[in-house]
């Protein structure tokens, strides 16, 4: 009935480093969640897409040693549609997403609650008319379960590494072109325009 108590402290363990992991990651801050929407601030990409590559290369590397078993999921567009349109609506108007939110609350932010009250009341409804979605909506472009790999018939690793390679080069684009903020520390202004700058201001006071 119950999980071995071994495998209930690895989730334990690895839920407190992925908490751990965005916190540093800055992804638990409402700005830059809403700094990525407004494209500003691209850290919660940088951030999702090494998730993913790191990921990918762990549980593929997990499988061909036989620790664990893929379960490829089906593709439901209908499903995907819908779930992805109140998905993003939730964390745009929210400022944050399922596992930020919950980070964010452990880390003290008291607007993370209404969040996380909303997910579990969401699970909750979604819970009582599932049945309704499952003939209705999951229905619709409904494509089995399949992958990239078995679409295109490149290896999945492949994949991976086509997706890791365009995640880099999109990161050093990203670099170059977002603005950088001034640094701490940096060098003063010219002695020039301070000077101008005390004329303005002694011109100012006179008059």
């Amino acid at each position: 009935m119950f999980e071995p108590m071994s495998r209930l402290a690895l989730g334990l363990f690895t839920g407190f480093l992925f908490g751990f992991l965005l916190q540093k990651g800055q992804v638990t801050k409402y700005r830059t969640i809403v700094g990525q929407f407004l494209l500003k601030d691209f850290t919660m990409l940088k951030v999702m897409l090494t998730a993913v590559i790191v990921g990918g290369f762990g549980v593929y590397a997990l499988n061909s040693m036989e620790l664990t078993a893929l379960h490829i999921k089906p593709l439901l567009m209908g499903g995907i549609v819908l779930g992805g349109v109140i998905f993003g609506v939730g964390m745009a108007v929210l400022g944050y997403c399922p596992g930020t939110g919950v980070a964010a609350l452990a880390e003290g932010k008291r607007d993370a609650i209404f969040g996380v009250l909303g997910m579990l009341v969401g699970a909750a409804i979604y819970a009582e008319v599932f049945p309704w979605f499952r003939d209705h909506v999951l229905t619709l472009g409904d494509y089995g379960k399949v992958t990239l790999a078995d679409l295109t018939g490149l290896p999945a690793l492949a994949w991976l590494a086509i997706i890791a390679v365009g995640s880099g080069l999109l990161f050093v684009a990203l670099e170059r072109l977002s603005p950088r903020p001034p640094q701490v520390g940096s060098a003063p202004p010219p002695a020039s325009h301070v000077g101008k700058n005390r004329e303005r201001a002694s011109q100012h006071s006179r008059a």
